[in-house]
């Protein structure tokens, strides 16, 4: 029996479609690779990881989440960081709002998860969506707990699941999915 994705669009279409009911917490924690993306700013590099860890509640009680992400330009062995926290977005679960550390504090975005899930083989996966920032444009990411990522099959899923969604934006970034190298 082929596996069933569920993937819903960001909450700015919620009206026309289904919203992704959220992985917990403690589904996100830990380090993830990407290893498809839209996401121009992805081109040219390799072994792009994001290692999510949970922070104390803050002042007002809110849970945050460190956000180190990870990645090397293609022939380099420099790998070079981006830090981070998350905060939940306000009424829309499942959303986070990422503010930039040290000299990237002035950098923020907003990203959501569309939908999550397991595979057959044990591998757990994630489709987030980035709205649009001064440095990139909006775009889609597959991360993978493996490493060596996910199967074809489970790759055609999830993108046919993005396409069956009926939405402009979404499907553009659907047919716009490269891979990303990790070695």
């Amino acid at each position: 029996m082929a596996p069933h994705f569920i993937i819903g669009l960001p909450k700015k279409y919620s009206s026309k479609g289904n919203k992704c009911v959220p992985p917990t917490n403690d589904f996100i924690i830990g380090t993830w690779h990407v290893t498809h993306s839209s996401l121009p700013l992805w081109k040219g590099k390799c072994n792009v990881n994001i290692t999510y860890e949970i922070l104390p509640a803050d002042s007002s009680g809110v849970t945050r989440i460190d956000d180190i992400v990870k990645y090397q330009a293609i022939g380099s062995t420099k790998i070079k960081t981006v830090h981070g926290v998350d905060r939940p977005t306000p009424q829309n679960q499942g959303a986070w709002d990422w503010r930039g550390k040290g000299l990237l504090m002035f950098a923020s975005s907003h990203w959501e998860c569309l939908g999550f899930g397991h595979t057959d083989d044990g591998n757990q996966w994630i489709v987030t969506y980035f709205t649009k920032t001064l440095f990139t444009p909006a775009g889609i990411d597959i991360y993978s707990r493996n490493k060596d990522g996910l199967s074809q099959t489970t790759i055609d899923g999830i993108l046919e699941a993005l396409k069956n969604l009926e939405n402009e934006e979404i499907l553009e970034f659907a047919n716009n999915i490269f891979q990303i190298p990790q070695n």
